[in-house]
């Protein structure tokens, strides 16, 4: 898949070393999959084949590491790896508390690996943990560096209340007991920020905020059909078209664009070819039955043919996906952190529809690219969609506008300022040269 925070983590490292920072992107459990440049390293630490035989089989444990070099390769990862797995939190309990124990844990060995590879290199400025479900490493990390530790928030909470409920409790035992080895926590959204200080029982001092930000390359605003005085012929001859584009997932909220899609169909006036729903996204093996349930609630609503499911397509492929939509949504059934896919959908001048929750309410009012609408609510956001048919205005200054908002505020190059100045000024207080770039390792 491509992963959100893959994304992000791969985005911010390009961006550091292009400026000429000593960066250094090392990969945790598989190689990233990324639809730009990879930058990261080859070599993987918590090799997910090692960290699966020691939570299961006992005797890998302490199995000499020479032979761990076989499954931790990067060959033996992508092969493992080439196929989609399920990654279900409910199953996966046991070995997140494991690993939230660091050296005490069954991939004890795995913390051994990393400390012992650091103690080698040159210190870095910064150490960068990329979610607090890592936070286990920070105390073994800053002694074997002697040099400060940040961690990215960036949506772990959603997997975290998937746990079973004794195996969640653990783990925000554990992330809390943590805290006091981390010098600072990014977050990548306002909302984010306060939601995790308060889960995680995050110190004031140590929350920051930096927003994500994307490569703008290719990112173009599409070209809008010319219509004097929003001629209603000429929008009654255009298809329509509005877009998801996320995990397919319940969260993610599909199944409720398709119903305010049945609705706004209903009110819209035009006949069949007058608009579709185009769906892209990555399509995780344990949700086929629910894209098949809302496909099979389409086919009921005599919609099947306005219904397409383009699969996860690389970066041209996404933006073209993205330019030839009219009109975005997805909206979450919870509050999301980041909102990536809003964030490039308004890059190319899509108006977009969202619910009032999470980080898109910021993203919105930081852009001006859409309407924010009551969550969970299919008529509302049938409401949305009907009213960027009927105003052509209206969708096209949202568009002009979401995309100027996404440029002046969510490029990758002010990411990059903002993490560093967090960086920076992390490294300074831990006793790092002032003015000196950070080198940071973001794993």
């Amino acid at each position: 898949m491509y992963c959100g925070s893959c994304l992000r983590d791969n985005a911010l490292a390009a961006e550091l070393i292009r400026r000429g920072h000593d960066a250094m992107l090392l990969p945790v459990y598989t190689p990233t999959r990324t639809d730009e440049v990879n930058v990261s390293a080859d070599r993987v630490f918590f090799g997910g084949i090692s960290v699966y035989l020691e939570q299961h089989v006992p005797v890998f444990r302490k199995s000499p590491k020479l032979f761990d070099r076989l499954w931790d390769s990067t060959a033996a990862l992508r092969f493992a790896s080439r196929r989609s797995i399920a990654v279900d939190p409910s199953s996966l309990g046991a070995l997140t508390v494991s690993m939230l124990k660091g050296e005490a844990g069954n991939q004890h060995k795995e913390v051994e690996k990393l400390v012992e590879w650091l103690r080698h290199e040159t210190a870095p400025d910064v150490t960068v943990l990329p979610n607090s479900l890592l936070i286990s490493l920070a105390r073994p990390v800053k002694e074997a560096t002697g040099r400060p530790v940040c961690v990215t928030l960036q949506g772990e909470d959603l997997f975290i209340d998937g746990l079973p409920e004794a195996d969640r409790r653990q783990t925000l035992e554990l992330i809390r007991a943590n805290v006091p080895h981390v010098d600072a926590f990014v977050a990548v959204s306002d909302y984010y920020a306060a939601f995790m200080r308060e889960l995680l029982g995050v110190p004031e001092e140590k929350m920051r905020v930096v927003p994500l930000g994307i490569n703008l390359e290719g990112f173009e605003p599409r070209a809008r059909e010319a219509n004097d005085a929003d001629d209603a012929a000429g929008a009654r001859d255009h298809t329509f078209t509005v877009g998801f584009f996320g995990r397919v997932a319940p969260e993610k909220g599909l199944h409720v664009l398709a119903e305010a899609y049945k609705l706004f169909r209903e009110r819209d006036g035009g006949g069949a070819g007058s608009s579709r729903l185009e769906v892209g996204g990555y399509l995780a093996p344990e949700h086929r039955d629910y894209l098949r349930g809302v496909e099979r609630r389409m086919k009921e609503w005599g919609l099947a043919s306005e219904f397409g499911y383009r699969g996860a397509p690389g970066r041209d492929a996404k933006i073209e996906f993205l330019r030839g939509l009219d009109a975005f949504s997805l909206p979450a059934t919870y509050d999301e952190p980041k909102g990536l896919s809003l964030i490039e959908a308004m890059a190319c001048g899509v108006p977009a529809v969202v619910p009032r929750r999470g980080a898109f309410t910021e993203l919105i009012a930081r852009t001006g690219g859409g309407l924010l609408v009551e969550p969970d609510d299919a008529r509302a956001l049938a409401d949305g969609l009907d009213a960027l048919r009927r105003d052509r205005a209206l969708a096209d200054g949202l568009g002009r506008a979401g995309a100027a908002g996404v440029r002046e505020n969510y490029s990758v190059a002010r990411m990059a300022d903002r993490a560093l100045k967090v960086y920076g000024d992390v490294a300074r207080v831990a006793g790092g040269a002032p003015g000196r770039a950070p080198h940071a390792v973001v794993a």
